[in-house]
């Protein structure tokens, strides 16, 4: 009785095994069937022809239509009311303004930063101008400052406003300096 129980059992594994792995053929096939290879390199990739006869059929719409269907959508989706187009698709939408008038209507850039550069000095008047460039400069010492003037020409200080710059030239200029704003 236990070894007929045992056959039986076998029997039954073995129609299961042959009926799963008859199944799973049968679904290899047909997945198979269903996939298409990729397309080869440089050449174009075929279009699915569902979007396809959607794309023929927005082409065939009128400028109205179009907007029903961008409304509609919009609205299906939840999109945003922000427009989706570029600006220079309308084209332009003045004449063309010639060189002169772009230019006045363009902004003017105005300079908010100055450098002043010390171009050269009165020898008579070095050690002046070394004492005056060791106070109006922080953390310099007399050695420093003097071959601070001697390197001339060289920057003193760099972006500054002009109110600040034009003071320190005046004060370099005092000294016995000739010094530039740039």
């Amino acid at each position: 009785m236990i070894a007929s129980r045992l056959v039986l059992r076998q029997l039954a594994c073995n129609a299961t095994r042959r009926m799963f792995s008859a199944e799973a053929a049968a679904a290899a096939t047909e997945g198979a069937k269903n996939l298409t290879p990729p397309p080869p390199e440089g050449v174009a990739k075929p279009v699915n022809p569902k979007i396809e006869s959607i794309a023929n059929s927005i082409a065939g719409l009128n400028l109205l239509e179009v907007s029903e269907l961008s409304a509609l959508l919009k609205s299906k989706l939840n999109l945003p009311e922000t427009s989706f187009m570029p600006q220079m698709a309308m084209g332009p939408a003045r004449p063309a303004a010639s060189a002169e008038e772009e230019e006045e209507a363009a902004p003017k850039k105005v300079q908010t930063s100055f450098k002043v550069k010390l171009v050269k000095f009165d020898e008579k008047q070095k050690v002046a101008l070394i004492k005056e460039v060791k106070n109006l400069l922080e953390g310099m010492n007399l050695v420093q400052a003097k071959k601070f003037v001697e390197s001339a020409p060289t920057v003193v200080k760099d972006d500054i406003p002009k109110d600040e710059a034009e003071k320190l030239k005046e004060a370099l200029t005092k000294a016995g300096a000739v010094v530039e704003i740039e």
